[in-house]
């Protein structure tokens, strides 16, 4: 607990100045971003501490700057999320789906199993596999190179968005490797993009009670940027409402931004929002860690990541797993583009806590868009179109895995 005390003003940093006293400063920022220039870290602190009529103006802008940059579609990929392993040997705090090694429910799927799923996936017109998994302690660093090839082998079209920096960092410690080369050989194999996660927030401070630092800041960042330059794409995200404040999510889209300016090699954010429920970090701290974002938290974050990266990352996607499908769509009115990828399977937001199911069909998402107003596309993981749907619907498929009776569509308006 003493650990986390002097955390425990954290959360209010940021937010001293009278809600008055911003006015004109808001309108002043948000007319130098529609102008096309930059919103600052300071900016992005003042717009997350705007006060409740501010904050409409902040709103309406993230809208503006959404349709300037996207149009009216809003996208979605159809993939399957595979968790090959949910043993991880580092213990971070905010973690509920991570098991020891012989801990009930641990498991480790083989490569046949993990193709297995990887064509079920394509079957059901998937153009994306995104596999991520714990730091087994026994797995050896070829398990990576070995689960791309495996699955190209049967699939070679598919696209394969694979392994966290943290599990890169691992892979290339068991290998002895650099992340030049380790990645370098991955992309050999058939890696197409990865997957931004385990960024957390990039705060030193913060990283230490998360995950003890034991990915620093500096090597996720590092290794990005190394994927960058390898052409290898990759996510961004934010994970927050914990043990963080307006300060410290400010200072991650400016970081973020950086590095987009320095590589391009981002191709969406997505804000992840903390699931405390079975978090550790939760539950050891209950008095301190936050139950996850307020939704006005969570509204103000989609909406100033489109104002702060405006220009840079211009594809901000939303978490239908963490949030569920009714404030998924509320975000389409507040600087969101994208709706993420049907997964088909989910496991790590599930194993925290959220109780909003582990598949949305293609189907089911073109019907949350058209209700939301917008236009519905098909993406690749790139961002490229495949598919419109203006006068036509995609294949009505049941659920992958069964639902217990719940229906997204029952949410949306």
């Amino acid at each position: 607990m003493k650990n986390f005390e002097k955390f425990s003003s954290v959360l209010s940093r940021g937010d001293s100045r009278t809600p008055a006293s911003l006015d004109g400063t808001i309108d002043t920022i948000l007319d130098k971003v529609l102008a096309g220039r930059e919103a600052s870290e300071q900016d992005g602190i003042t717009l997350f501490n705007a006060n409740q009529h501010d904050i409409k103006k902040v709103f309406s802008v993230a809208d503006k700057l959404r349709k300037r940059a996207n149009g009216d579609a809003v996208t979605f990929v159809v993939n399957r999320n595979i968790n090959f392993t949910n043993v991880c040997y580092m213990g971070c705090k905010f973690c509920g789906f991570a098991k020891k090694l012989n801990q009930k429910g641990s498991e480790l799927l083989s490569i046949d199993d993990i193709v297995f799923r990887a064509q079920e996936a394509w079957d059901r017109g998937a153009t994306e596999v995104c596999i991520q998994g714990g730091l087994h302690p026994k797995i050896s660093g070829d398990i990576y190179r070995n689960i791309i090839k495996g699955i190209k082998k049967v699939l070679p079209n598919i696209h394969i968005h694979a392994f966290s920096p943290f599990e890169i960092w691992f892979g290339a410690s068991k290998k002895r490797l650099t992340y030049v080369n380790f990645l370098r050989d991955l992309k050999d194999c058939g890696l197409g993009s990865m997957p931004g996660t385990a960024a957390e927030i990039l705060d030193i401070e913060i990283r230490k009670k998360l995950t003890k630092n034991k990915l620093s800041t500096e090597k996720w960042i590092e290794i990005i940027k190394t994927a960058h330059s390898l052409n290898i794409p990759t996510t961004a995200t934010i994970m927050y409402g914990h043990i963080d404040s307006p300060i410290h999510w400010a200072e991650h889209l400016a970081r973020l931004r950086e590095i987009q300016k320095e590589t391009g090699g981002f191709t969406e954010l997505v804000p992840l929002s903390f699931v405390y429920k079975e978090s550790p970090l939760y539950k050891e701290n209950p008095s301190i860690v936050r139950r996850g974002p307020t939704l006005n938290e969570i509204k103000r974050m989609h909406a100033i990541a489109r104002i702060m990266l405006s220009g840079w990352i211009d594809n901000i996607q939303v978490s239908w797993t963490k949030l569920g499908p009714k404030i998924a769509q509320e975000m389409l009115s507040l600087g969101v583009n994208d709706l993420g990828g049907t997964l088909m399977n989910e496991s790590i937001s599930r194993s925290s806590g959220s109780q909003f199911g582990q598949e949305i069909t293609a189907s089911e998402m073109v019907k949350i868009i058209r209700h939301a107003g917008r236009n519905p596309a098909q993406r690749n993981t790139i961002y490229e179109i495949s598919k419109t749907f203006d006068g036509c619907d995609p294949k009505e498929l049941p659920p992958l895995v069964p639902r217990n009776g719940t229906n997204p569509l029952e949410f949306i308006n």
